[in-house]
C-alpha cells in the first residue's frame, strides 16, 4: 500500500489528479479521467455518485482503505480522487488492484 500511497502523492504534486467528489464527477463526465479512486469511508451518496459517473463513462474505480486517500494525497478527508494521466493510472491499478 505503502507504494500507491506514494505514487498518488506524486500524482497529485505533478497536477494530474482532481480530488473531491464533485469535481472528480465533474471530469470523469468530461472524459478527462483514466482512473477514479474513493475510500472506503465514504458516504453511501459519494460511492453511490463516483460509481455512476465511473460506469456512464467506462473509467475503472478502485477503492482505498479507510483514510488513506486523503492522507497520501496531503488533503486528510478527502474521499475521492480522479487521476488524468494514464501512466500514473496504469501504475496505481498495479498497486491497488
Amino acid at each position: 500500500m505503502t507504494g500507491a500511497m506514494g505514487m498518488l502523492g506524486l500524482c497529485a504534486r505533478a497536477g494530474k489528479l482532481v480530488s473531491g467528489e464533485e469535481m472528480c464527477v465533474k471530469a470523469i463526465r468530461k472524459g478527462t479521467v483514466q482512473l477514479a479512486i474513493i475510500d472506503k469511508g465514504a458516504s453511501a451518496n459519494a460511492k453511490k455518485a463516483m460509481g455512476d459517473a465511473c460506469r456512464s463513462a467506462d473509467v475503472k474505480l478502485l477503492t482505498m482503505p479507510e483514510g488513506q486517500l486523503g492522507q497520501a494525497i496531503g488533503k486528510p478527508g478527502r474521499m475521492a480522487a480522479a487521476i488524468r494521466d494514464a501512466g500514473f493510472a496504469e501504475r496505481l491499478i498495479q498497486y491497488l488492484s
